[in-house]
């Protein structure tokens, strides 16, 4: 007769899902960057600050990061009009730097172990919501060879 009050394990090794040991690390919390320009529309400011942030120091040069910030940048200074085509061009303001951040990704972030995103974020003052820059440390898992 089948004992119904047994508990049994199944060891993951033995099925051969993990052939090795695998150590995770720990990810430090994101970084956020927010706007510092002079204009917010829709809670997209008109500007991001160039300066590098110290978490990122050994992660990623400082031209780097100050070339990325200077691109998107550009993109707000270039489609950020001071009349009322913003309100039809606001999402693509949007969408061209998910794409520029999309790009800066494979090109380089995510060779760092990092990903970068435009997120709405609470502001620190308000109640209101507006758009950082989201810098992620991607988990890596490292595969441990057995001796």
């Amino acid at each position: 007769m089948a004992d119904f009050d047994v508990i049994t394990y199944e060891d993951d090794d033995e099925n051969g899902v993990y052939p090795e040991e695998v150590a995770l690390t720990m990810v430090p919390d994101p970084i956020f960057i927010r706007g510092t320009g002079h204009i917010t529309i829709f809670g997209l400011s008109n500007k991001f600050e160039t300066e590098f942030p110290q978490e990122l120091a050994a992660k990623v040069a400082p031209e780097e990061y100050k070339s990325s910030i200077t691109r998107i940048n550009s993109i707000l200074h270039k489609t950020m009009p001071m009349n009322l085509k913003w309100l039809i061009f606001g999402s693509t303001t949007r969408h061209m730097i998910e794409k520029s951040l999309d790009w800066e990704n494979s090109r380089l972030y995510y060779k760092l172990g990092l990903h970068w995103s435009l997120c709405k974020e609470q502001c620190e003052s308000s109640n209101m919501k507006e758009y950082v820059l989201k810098i992620e440390f991607v988990p890596r898992l490292n595969i441990l060879k057995p001796d």
